[in-house]
């Protein structure tokens, strides 16, 4: 989380619940990595608690490190990948399968991309106030290209996909970023990582839907709508 460390572990603590839940309400292989969203939410909000309570302690540097970059493994190697993936694991309509796959594929370049710089490049977490900070000396000529990317392949899926209210969770995720752009610049990755952390709660409730209306009926229904 941005602000404190209660309230990292505190939203870990209620992801992992809601993780749990959506993840029992798969009824079919394809939704198990959807489902399972919120629960990987969970970790990566304990791992920036255990940021905030390591970072003063200089006895923890062991920790601290280690919080650091499971953190961001998930924001920068995890989501490029699993978000895209997980959608064109549900579609069944080809015609957003092949879009599905485009995204997917410059996900998984962000991933690798991403997992090079994190393993090859200084990176490092700071207390700024109340926020965390992560350093990071990537490259600066990719950045750009890099964000663009990271952001076409984590948040256009949820806007091609057939399940019901996918798009309302694209439209509040895409939201969510403009208002840490404008507000949070300095600390992107970790208050927009706490944003979108809370709003995949809304993972459960899709889940749900889905289990009261198989998808097929559901995108009978979407596909006759006039």
């Amino acid at each position: 989380m941005c602000f404190s460390s209660s309230a990292s572990f505190g939203a870990g603590a209620v992801l992992a619940v809601v993780g749990t839940v959506s993840i029992t309400q798969v009824r079919n292989p394809s939704q198990i990595a959807l489902a399972s969203i919120p629960l990987l939410f969970a970790v990566q909000q304990v791992a920036e608690g255990l940021l905030w309570v390591s970072i003063p302690d200089q006895g923890a540097s062991i920790r601290q490190h280690d919080a650091t970059y499971l953190f961001l493994l998930f924001a920068q190697v995890v989501w490029p990948t699993l978000v895209p993936l997980s959608i064109l694991m549900m579609e069944k309509e080809s015609r957003h399968k092949i879009i599905l796959r485009v995204l997917t594929g410059v996900g998984l370049i962000v991933s690798v991309y991403l997992l090079y710089c994190l393993v090859t490049y200084h990176v490092e977490a700071r207390i700024v106030g109340q926020h965390i900070s992560y350093i990071q000396d990537y490259p600066t000529g990719l950045r750009y290209p890099g964000v663009a990317l990271y952001i076409l392949a984590t948040i256009a899926p949820l806007f091609f996909s057939q399940v019901k209210k996918m798009w309302v969770l694209g439209t509040i995720i895409t939201a969510s970023y403009v208002v840490t752009e404008v507000f949070y610049n300095n600390y992107v990755l970790s208050v927009w990582c706490f944003l979108a952390s809370v709003i995949s709660i809304a993972v459960l409730l899709i889940m749900r839907n889905i289990r009261k209306h198989p998808f097929s009926t559901a995108q009978i229904e979407i596909q006759t709508t006039p």
